[in-house]
């Protein structure tokens, strides 16, 4: 409508449209490439003329089974080999447990945010609050890239320990229903997970070797959303116990708990173990060989 209003003349509606062809031509572009790059594998139009070739005395249907079973087979040794180390399997334990929990709470943090102060009679800053949680955990993973700590004696006690702040830091958000009290503890709960979480990703990569990273990973991916959607059909959805929000975080804290409880005896276990093997080396050392 070009009608004078108040001396000033309007623009055409047609005109602030931005020029057609430029808003989706380039990402259409870019997925289609994307899409034909993603798919693009060379070799594999070669790969069964080479195994059905005479020299290997292969049919194709048994080309075919022998390599989803040497797949499997490598696969469940490498499996098998990863998770044989003690600390790797601690690790990754902690890994899928922890991040279950986490996925839950920051899936329902925010539900918990509008019983405690609803967004509609009041001022929130539910987005700030996400991006200095985050902002601060960058700073203290970079942090603690510059201690010296043995990880290897000492990690499950830290795991132990941090896992009881992450418990104390849910059962506040849960208990005292005032919303800045819940900022903290959630800015709080975010930097000690994303602080482990990144330690543990070192202390995992560090005994792997790069071509298990894939497997490790996202074996202990799998298992957290699995535990996940265990603990959501459980807790949240209205088939199982349809709990309300404060209910549901009373166990996510529980469950944190339980973690750190884990932990707490296996790093006792483990110091305790570590201090008598240090001992029977002492020993064996500084005990006098007498002369026949």
């Amino acid at each position: 409508l070009n009608c004078p209003v108040g001396g000033l003349r309007t623009l055409p509606l047609r005109s602030r449209r931005a020029p057609r062809g430029c808003c989706w031509g380039l990402p259409t572009a870019l997925l289609c490439l994307y899409g034909f790059f993603a798919n693009l594998r060379p070799s594999e139009p070669f790969l069964t003329p080479y195994l059905l070739g005479p020299d290997k005395n292969l049919t194709e249907t048994q080309e075919q089974k022998v390599d989803i079973l040497k797949v499997l087979k490598e696969l469940w040794q490498d499996f098998l080999q990863c998770y044989s180390s003690w600390p790797m399997l601690c690790w990754s334990v902690w890994w899928a447990l922890s991040t279950c929990g986490y996925f839950q709470v920051i899936n329902y943090t925010q539900g918990l945010w509008e019983m405690v102060l609803p967004s509609q009679t009041s001022a929130i800053y539910n987005g700030g609050v996400e991006a200095v949680s985050t902002l601060l955990g960058a700073v203290a993973v970079f942090a603690v890239g510059h201690t010296k700590i043995s990880w290897a004696t000492w990690g499950e006690m830290a795991l132990a320990l941090f896992s009881l702040f992450i418990t104390a830091a849910v059962y506040v958000m849960d208990t005292v229903r005032n919303i800045w009290v819940c900022y903290a503890s959630y800015v709080i709960f975010r930097i000690i997970y994303m602080l482990l979480i990144t330690i543990a990703t070192f202390q995992i990569a560090t005994n792997l070797s790069v071509e298990r990273y894939a497997l490790v990973f996202g074996v202990n991916t799998f298992i957290a959303l699995a535990l996940q959607s265990l603990l959501t059909l459980i807790v949240v959805d209205s088939k199982g116990l349809g709990l309300n929000i404060f209910t549901q975080f009373m166990i996510y804290a529980g469950y944190f708990a339980a973690i750190s409880l884990v932990f707490l005896i296996s790093g006792t276990c483990s110091i305790v173990k570590s201090y008598r093997r240090q001992e029977e080396r002492y020993s064996e050392v500084t005990t006098p060989i007498c002369p026949c």
